[in-house]
């Protein structure tokens, strides 16, 4: 039976009267805060509403999940906006076996010169992982090595689905596949440039590309090892040029159903200030990790430690970034900045410089950046060369590499050392983590080790080891349960149970 409209609204007015008294009893910023609905019995028949979705750029909560659900795959380093999707398993706990390498014989080198003269590069370094993806029947696998090209394989076969993509210098980075399902790979090379590529031809296909010059100034050099985000059509790109890019893509596809793109570069920063200079000393400010996206702030780091986040809330209205962090850790920081469900940032620096910032603010701290006038939560002193890789989010832990080639587990919320562990030749890749077993390579013999870390109260239990090829100091990349890792002898390797 219908209610008359005068008792409807009485009814609503009574339950909005409730909810809001209910929500008055604890404030939102009260950490003991619980909403209403949660704060319900079990069983008491109260609803619970589906949670509002979120309105900015990109959702803290979903740390530690898929990018989206357009595109299924480790599509970027470390497999999201906020540097915290590691792959889907199966994982495997007992030594898995070589299904195929890439290339079958040879390796990937070429010569490139850099700071320390020419050499020969080869396989795939420290900033570089796969992107594995499903795309039209078939699981992809895309990855830039040091033989200066982008590699398009079968990841069931480890044969090619297209010819390499060729550019004129090595690939340190790791690649980016479009989240929206727009046939697009965006990678960097040393070569000056920053490409977006089409896969949707019987070859690859350049469609556009940004060199490391186009903006100004420049204070460091021309490469490009950061992992690009591509979300709401703008992509978000930092350089070693010492630049922050947003590009505006227009993507789109021609009469012929080709994918097309018209950028636009709309905004660019220095990843240095003023302040930066005098407090550094050096002019050495490029960009090497991968921007964070969470909420509506992306965040990035220099080799100088400089930390920066800048509010893109009205972007998309014509409004410029604004600064609203900025927090310097004393030493180079190449491991890309990780945030939590909170919005919480886990950062790791180096220690080279010695100087009195460092031992001040440690080697990795946690940042609440909605403080930003003191932002440090707390910090782990490491002196002994610090940490160069990306700090991986487990349970209610991080876990970080040392350059001293130990893992140190931290409790999340205190900052606590629980364990330390010592791997020997452990390189400077980030760990893996997926169904409790953390992976990460060694850089001397060339082994893959695996971990039990169920336990977060305990150090890690070794299960297995793998000597695929040589010095491992690349992040794996793992896709239901097959682990794909490159080595600096020359070849990427996919590793799985048979």
């Amino acid at each position: 039976m219908t209610r008359p409209l005068g008792r409807r609204l009485a009814l609503l007015c009574a339950a909005l009267l409730a909810t809001a008294v209910a929500a008055c009893d604890s404030a939102p910023d009260d950490p003991a805060f619980v909403s209403p609905s949660s704060a319900a019995p079990s069983g008491s028949g109260a609803p619970e509403p589906a949670p509002a979705a979120f309105s900015g750029w990109h959702d803290p909560a979903s740390a530690g999940k898929p990018w989206g659900d357009k595109v299924q795959g480790l599509l970027t380093f470390r497999g999201n906006p906020t540097r915290t999707y590691h792959g889907s398993g199966p994982m495997p706990k007992t030594k898995p076996e070589e299904l195929w390498r890439f290339p079958k014989s040879g390796n990937m080198c070429r010569p490139s010169v850099d700071e320390h003269g020419e050499r020969i590069w080869c396989g795939m370094g420290w900033t570089g992982q796969p992107a594995v993806f499903e795309r039209e029947g078939k699981t992809w696998l895309v990855f830039g090595a040091y033989d200066g090209k982008v590699h398009f394989l079968d990841a069931t076969t480890g044969e090619r689905l297209l010819p390499d993509f060729t550019t004129n210098d090595i690939i340190k980075g790791s690649v980016t596949i479009d989240p929206d399902g727009f046939p697009l790979v965006y990678t960097g090379s040393r070569d000056d440039y920053f490409r977006i590529i089409a896969i949707d031809g019987d070859k690859p296909k350049e469609l556009w590309k940004l060199s490391a010059y186009a903006v100004k100034p420049t204070l460091w050099n021309n490469d490009w090892d950061s992992s690009a985000v591509i979300i709401d059509d703008y992509l978000f790109e930092g350089g070693e040029n010492s630049q922050f890019h947003i590009v505006k893509l227009n993507r789109g596809y021609d009469s012929n159903g080709k994918v097309t793109v018209k950028p636009k570069l709309i905004w660019n920063t220095p990843s240095w200030d003023d302040k930066l200079i005098k407090e550094a000393g050096h002019k050495t400010f490029s960009v090497e990790n991968s921007v964070n996206v969470s909420g509506n702030t992306i965040y990035f780091a220099n080799s100088a430690g400089l930390v920066q986040g800048w509010d893109i809330s009205g972007l998309k209205s014509g409004q410029k970034p604004k600064r609203v962090l900025r927090f310097w850790t004393g030493d180079d920081t190449d491991g890309s900045i990780v945030s939590d469900e909170q919005g919480m940032l886990y950062v790791g620096s180096e220690y080279e410089k010695k100087n009195a910032r460092s031992k001040t603010v440690g080697q990795l701290m946690k940042l609440d950046p909605s403080k930003p006038n003191d932002p440090l939560v707390w910090k782990i002193d490491e002196r002994n060369g610090g940490t160069y890789s990306t700090a991986a989010l487990h349970k209610d832990i991080v876990i970080f590499g040392t350059h001293a080639m130990d893992l140190v587990g931290v409790d999340r919320e205190t900052g606590k050392v629980r364990w330390r562990h010592h791997v020997p030749g452990m390189g400077h890749g980030s760990p893996v983590i997926i169904d409790d077993v953390l992976i990460i390579g060694d850089c001397n013999a060339g082994w893959l080790y695996a971990f039990d870390v169920a336990d977060t109260s305990v150090a890690p239990k070794p299960l297995w080891k793998v000597k695929p090829g040589a010095c491992i100091e690349s992040t794996p990349a793992v896709w239901n349960g097959v682990i794909y890792v490159g080595t600096r002898a020359g070849q990427l390797h996919a590793l799985a149970l048979r």
